[in-house]
This record gives C-alpha cells, sequence and structure tokens, in this order.
C-alpha cells in the first residue's frame, strides 16, 4: 500500500509518501510545498492542487490520508486552511484515491499512543516507527508522515473489521 500523507495549509502544506508492505513501513519521500504570503488565495491554492497532483502522477499513491481542519481561535485560518485542504482532497477524488480524514487526536494516538501528546513526542516516534536517522524536517512534513503513519494503521483496521 502506498499512501500520499498531507499536513494542510495555504503557506505551507506537508507530504509524504509512505510504503506499508505487510507491518513494515518506509518513506519514500516527504517535504512541504510553499506558496508565498503575498500571492492571492487563488494562486495559491492552484500551486498546492498542482504540486499534489504531480506527486500523485509521480508516485502513484492509492491512497490519501488529510488532516482534518482544527479549529482554534481564529476562523481566518481556519478558513485559510479548509481552501487547502479541500484542494488536496479534490485531488485525490479527480485521481479515484482512497481517501481518508483524521483528526489531530487520532493521529497522535496511532503515533505516540496518546491522543493529546506533544508535538515533539510526535515527531520522535515518526523518526523511530520510520528508522529515520533525524527527526524530519520541517514540522509540517514530519506532520504528513505522521498522517500516513495513522492511516496505515486505521485503514488495516477497518479491513479486519469488515473482514476484506
Amino acid at each position: 500500500m502506498r499512501i500520499l500523507g498531507i499536513d494542510p495549509g495555504t503557506a505551507i502544506t506537508g507530504y509524504s509518501i509512505l510504503d506499508k508492505e505487510g507491518n513494515r513501513l518506509k518513506a519514500v519521500d516527504y517535504g512541504c510545498i510553499y506558496t508565498e504570503s503575498s500571492w492571492p488565495l487563488s494562486k495559491r491554492l492552484d500551486k498546492i492542487y498542482r504540486e499534489i497532483s504531480n506527486l500523485i502522477k509521480e508516485y502513484q499513491p492509492g491512497h490519501l490520508a488529510v488532516e482534518e481542519l482544527f479549529f482554534n481561535t481564529n476562523a481566518k485560518t481556519a478558513l485559510s486552511v479548509g481552501h487547502s485542504r479541500g484542494v488536496v482532497l479534490l485531488a485525490g477524488e479527480q485521481n479515484n484515491l482512497i481517501v481518508e480524514g483524521y483528526t489531530p487526536i487520532q493521529v497522535k494516538q496511532a503515533v505516540a499512543g496518546y491522543g493529546r501528546a506533544e508535538k515533539m513526542q510526535v515527531q520522535k516516534m515518526v523518526k523511530t516507527i520510520l528508522c529515520l536517522e533525524e527527526i524530519p524536517k520541517p514540522d509540517d512534513a514530519a506532520d504528513a508522515l505522521a498522517v500516513a503513519i495513522c492511516h496505515s494503521q486505521s485503514y488495516t483496521t477497518k479491513r479486519i473489521i469488515r473482514g476484506i
């Protein structure tokens, strides 16, 4: 199973490509898509969409795992992230990927075993689970890896429950 994990954002969108074979996970690629704050929202969203589409074409994942929107006190930021998440979901749907969303608590629970884990705990576990030499940087890329790890576990569990 090949998973494209996404931590959506308008300024920075983290991405990861993760392979799962049996119980083994391997990070194939990870990084970030950056947009300029001076650009209009439509141009920023276009770049995110095109870059995600290019990743899908290059790596041919079957699954897209996206972090759900976390609404805090800044509605403007939440709306902006929601736009980014929307174009990511569109790219996944247009490429016939299995698309799943996960809340930050679900991701932390899957990776660190505790839904309220600190960011550094999650990053250290990502490094350990994927046998990486160092914690992935920047944080958005590490978060995208965590989302993909979460999906690798959740999707397998869902298949067992459904008897597939």
